[in-house]
């Protein structure tokens, strides 16, 4: 069996309570090359009040699938400044964009493109919330709460649920809310999910570029959360095969012109234009949709595009309150859990409102 490598919480705390001497922790944190998260950390001699004040820093790509070896600096420019809820005080979080060392955007740097078009259409106000869905495994790769060697009873009694033997993995789920609203990053909720083991938190509404900035970061909190659980956090949209529901980021988006009265029509109006470029959006959606979007499991195949009221079978979704007052905003259920949400956000506003 697998050694979960827990944090002693009690020995640690007894460190992290010493003085630091006016000195600040900044955990640099970025998108590597397959699309997961690193960090590291450096000295400040000063509590940053702007993101503009950090340094430019770097690390060797050769190891994050970001460059080669023979020219491997890969340059961190730091975006966005969150609270650091393992160190606290006033030690912070810093999101960082990836540079090559003749200053042109990474391939992995989906940021760069995505906020140039944020910033275009910043009139139009884009408001995205992402229901970011995601599946908790013990360390022998086990789903977690699932019986050894085994399956649990079918899917009905886990979404929503309440009871030891129903939900699996609160203890997680709890802490990384908490991490979430310390650090600032916007979190509106969280619920257990239809399969066992299977969670979902909601961040947003943000606006614009805030989007991806928010998401990136949740998921960083909540890999560092888990790991002090010793527990493993998977994005895979199909975890386990059968008849289980798959894991999805579905992205909720409206801009001002949607959310007065009167709206509806530019709901429709945006969906048509969304409809005449579902290849563009689902090449775009995740690594291995195919095995979540079948058409089951409250999914649209992912080779039709539909569109319906209150209807969870189809690609977009309007909610039935929106249809009935006439404004608001819809629900794309297509991007899967392991989206870039840069990439999602970019051509959802693309589409709708232009390049």
């Amino acid at each position: 069996m697998a050694v979960a490598n827990k944090s002693n919480t009690q020995t640690l705390a007894k460190y992290l309570s010493l003085d630091q001497g006016g000195k600040i922790q900044a955990e640099y944190i970025w998108i590597d090359g397959d699309g997961g998260l690193r960090g590291k950390t450096t000295t400040l001699d000063f509590k940053p009040t702007d993101v503009s004040e950090l340094k430019e820093w770097n690390f060797d790509g050769s190891s994050t699938n970001q460059a080669p070896g023979d020219n491997s600096d890969i340059l961190l420019r730091p975006v966005a400044i969150f609270k650091d809820p393992f160190r606290g005080g006033d030690n912070i979080l810093v999101l960082a964009e990836c540079y090559n060392n003749d200053g042109t955007p990474n391939r992995t740097n989906y940021r760069h493109s995505c906020v140039k078009l944020m910033s275009a259409h910043s009139e139009a106000k884009p408001w995205f919330g992402i229901e970011q869905e995601y599946t908790l495994f013990d360390m022998d790769g086990q789903v977690l709460g699932w019986p050894k060697g085994g399956f649990p009873g079918p899917q009905g009694p886990y979404y929503c649920s309440v009871g030891a033997n129903v939900a699996f993995g609160r203890d997680v789920v709890e802490a990384h809310y908490r991490a979430c609203l310390y650090s600032g990053v916007n979190i509106s909720g969280v619920n257990g999910e239809v399969m066992p083991g299977q969670w979902e938190y909601q961040v947003g509404p943000c606006e614009g570029i805030d989007m991806g900035d928010h998401l990136w970061v949740s998921r960083y909190l909540l890999q560092r959360v888990a790991e002090d659980f010793g527990i493993v956090v998977s994005f895979h949209p199909k975890p386990i095969k059968g008849d289980w529901n798959g894991a999805g980021c579905h992205t909720n988006y409206s801009t001002e012109a949607m959310r007065i009265e009167g709206g509806i029509k530019a709901i429709h109006d945006a969906i048509d234009r969304m409809s005449k470029r579902h290849a563009e959006h689902i090449a775009v959606y995740g690594e291995d949709n195919d095995k979540r979007l079948t058409g089951r499991h409250e999914t649209g195949h992912i080779s039709e595009f539909s569109y319906g009221v209150a209807n969870r079978g189809a690609s977009i979704r309007i909610p039935r309150h929106v249809a009935a007052q006439g404004y608001g905003y819809f629900e794309d259920r297509r991007p899967a859990s392991n989206i870039d949400p840069y990439r999602v956000t970019e051509v959802i506003v693309e589409s709708t409102l232009g390049f």
